[in-house]
């Protein structure tokens, strides 16, 4: 199995148990899901909220906006804990928020921790090759 093929099936894992844990709301699953670009980030769960990392093992990145419930919607932060975006009426403005947030060369998930990741994204800047 090639690295991105093991990539893909890691991303995909991750994004059924976190279906099956049921700790996140099925309609912002659902929404973001549907989004090539979050679909193909490391989805996990803290508190209910939906984070989502560009690497598959923890402690994960913190560079891309969660997504809390609310009693009226949802609640979009981030990407640090301290950081607010704003109040999304539906999962899929929600969504709409954490995407016009997301870094830039925001990828597919990386097989392995932050620091790795940035080791990887470090060489690959050095070389050329991405």
């Amino acid at each position: 199995m090639s690295r991105d093929a093991e990539a893909d099936a890691v991303v995909e894992a991750g994004w059924q148990k976190i279906r099956d844990d049921g700790r996140v709301r099925a309609e912002l699953l659902d929404a973001a899901y549907a989004e090539p670009r979050l679909r193909q980030l490391f989805p996990w769960v803290s508190m209910g909220e939906l984070h989502l990392s560009r690497c598959t093992e923890s402690r994960w990145t913190w560079d891309i906006p969660h997504v809390m419930p609310d009693a009226e919607g949802y609640w979009v932060s981030g990407p640090l804990r301290n950081e607010t975006v704003g109040p999304a009426a539906t999962a899929k403005n929600a969504v709409a928020m954490v995407i016009q947030r997301l870094p830039a060369d925001c990828g597919p998930a990386f097989i392995g921790t932050p620091e790795e990741l940035a080791a990887h994204e470090a060489t690959t800047q050095q070389t050329g090759r991405g």
